[in-house]
């Protein structure tokens, strides 16, 4: 789109009644023009936040005329962790995390090689040269964030390094660097400022532990780690310093992976205890002190027994949730009321209770953290802005990865929340162990390789949720990813031919249901 210019043929019509934006706007659109009123306003939307979401939103809304301005700014951790544009998933999230699991697998894979033929000298010297491998993430990382500021520019969209804050309901206040403040003033506005992770009220808490924020930059090798909290953070963390050489363990304060399929769940932490992760469960952190060669002594307890434990570590790693950044905006000003104790904005779609302040990503209450889903929300919020869009976003059946050791991917209901909503006797499990060509040379654990699908027990059978726990799980789940959004069932996944040998195709070869009692072992890889 363009702004609306003096040749118009439509300018007269729509101005010389005083007609709002919004009638403005639908009579343009009757008439067959695709034009937008700029206004008296700085820009036709402002985001708040330089995350996956906001620059999703930012970067089509400008793809339709709209005048744009992204407003980003990092408050360090406690340790003083710091990054560029570009939000948490490229900076302290997906992105590094998942290049340090591929840094734990080729580490297995040196061991591995030897299996298969290849020499490798001194194989038992192997060890990881944390400086090196974090270097390299950061160096990526920062890459990106000049790719980022690139194309920021090159979209003619301001970026301004500044945390901004609500002054009124269409007027924005940056504060800069060096505390000089901008305003600004935009006719919608985007909050998408993303979430950062929780403190327990603890002694030792923020002097002395580190977060997710800090892990992938820190200057030196973690060593022995404690991580306190068994969600996918928590979780993946653990996995690959455990699978680079340092010893890890996990305090659980109730179940593992809370909110995803518990059997699956107790799969991927079964995998990471036989590779040497401890696990304490029903256990809260106390406190943490430092000692004086250095080293940290952690306290916590059984919230059973209520009986105390402690242990010394080098590092004290926090994954205990995370809240959003909203306190500081200032929303009572703009008009968005709706606000959850822990920040997040509640909204039925992105738009929140004041009609010109959306909200996408992390920020909104009980939608699911996760990069692809900002992204999506985010277009199809500037579409419908600023193209006439009317899709709305879709936030059922989304897949995700949990990058542990042993991968778990999962798209659809878990067996809990489909019995849940359907009841245990409207539905049919079926499920597998099965034996990856790749963990025959060597022998590998194959005892938790396994997957199910949930499924309506009456014909024709539609597939409520598919979960797999095995190598390369991400990739595997995607495609599985669209089935389901296409209403598969299970005849059509029966009658799918599978590509042979590969681990995804241990879906196309279901057919034995719990409730039947049969051996969901495979008698041989082809069986």
């Amino acid at each position: 789109m363009n702004p609306v210019s003096d040749s118009c043929p439509h300018r007269e019509a729509c101005c010389q009644f005083g007609r709002s934006d919004k009638i403005i706007y639908g009579f343009l659109k009757e008439v067959g023009t695709n034009v937008f009123v700029h206004g008296t306003y700085d820009y036709d939307l402002a985001v708040i936040g330089g995350g996956s979401g906001g620059l999703a939103c930012a970067k089509e809304a400008v793809n339709h005329g709209a005048r744009v301005a992204v407003l980003d700014y990092v408050t360090p951790s406690p340790l003083g962790s710091k990054w560029g544009l570009g939000g948490t998933c490229v900076n302290v999230g997906c992105i590094p995390k998942k290049l340090m699991h591929q840094a734990a697998i080729l580490g297995e894979s040196i061991h591995e090689a030897v299996a298969y033929g290849w020499e490798v000298p001194a194989v038992g010297d192997v060890k990881i040269n944390w400086s090196a491998l974090t270097e390299a993430v950061q160096n990526h990382i920062k890459s990106v964030n000049w790719v980022t500021r690139v194309d920021l520019r090159e979209k003619k969209i301001e970026y301004i390094n500044g945390l901004g804050s609500f002054k009124d309901p269409h007027t924005i206040v940056a504060t800069m660097k060096n505390g000089s403040k901008k305003e600004l003033t935009a006719r919608n506005i985007v909050i998408a400022v993303g979430g950062r992770p929780i403190y327990p009220d603890i002694p030792g808490a923020k002097e002395y532990c580190i977060t997710s924020d800090d892990i992938f930059s820190l200057a030196h090798p973690p060593g022995k780690t404690l991580v306190v909290g068994a969600g996918y953070i928590g979780l993946e963390c653990a996995g690959f310093l455990n699978s680079l050489g340092y010893s890890a363990t996990v305090l659980v304060r109730s179940v593992p992976l809370r909110g995803f399929d518990q059997q699956m769940a107790g799969l991927v932490v079964a995998e990471m205890e036989t590779r040497g992760v401890t696990f304490h469960r029903r256990a809260v952190p106390v406190s943490v002190e430092k000692m004086e060669n250095g080293q940290l002594k952690a306290r916590w307890m059984n919230t059973e027994t209520k009986e105390q434990s402690e242990d010394v570590f080098d590092t004290v790693l926090l994954a205990t949730g995370r809240y959003a950044l909203t306190a500081d905006l200032n929303l009572p000003a703009a008009g968005v009321g709706c606000v959850a104790p822990n920040g997040k904005i509640v909204a039925a779609t992105e738009q929140t209770d004041a009609p010109h302040v959306f909200a996408v990503g992390d920020v909104l209450q009980d939608r699911p953290e996760l990069t692809p889903v900002a992204i999506h929300a985010g277009r199809l919020l500037a579409r419908r802005l600023f193209a006439g869009g009317q899709q709305q976003m879709d936030y059922d059946n989304i897949a995700t990865t949990i990058f542990t050791p042993l991968e778990y991917g999962c798209v659809g209901l878990s067996e809990e929340e489909a019995t849940r909503r359907h009841g245990a006797d409207s539905l049919e499990v079926y499920h597998a162990f099965y034996k990856p060509t790749e963990f025959f040379i060597p022998q590998r654990n194959i005892r938790n390789c396994y997957l199910k699908a949930v499924a309506l027990r009456e014909a024709p059978q539609r597939i409520l949720g598919l979960h797999f726990v095995g190598p390369v799980a991400g990739e595997v789940i995607q495609g599985f990813a669209a089935a389901i959004k296409c209403g598969i069932t299970m005849e059509q996944l029966m009658n799918t031919v599978g590509i042979h040998p590969t681990v995804a195709e241990e879906f196309t070869r279901l057919n034995i249901t719990k409730r039947s009692g049969k051996d969901p072992n495979p008698a041989s890889c082809c069986s």
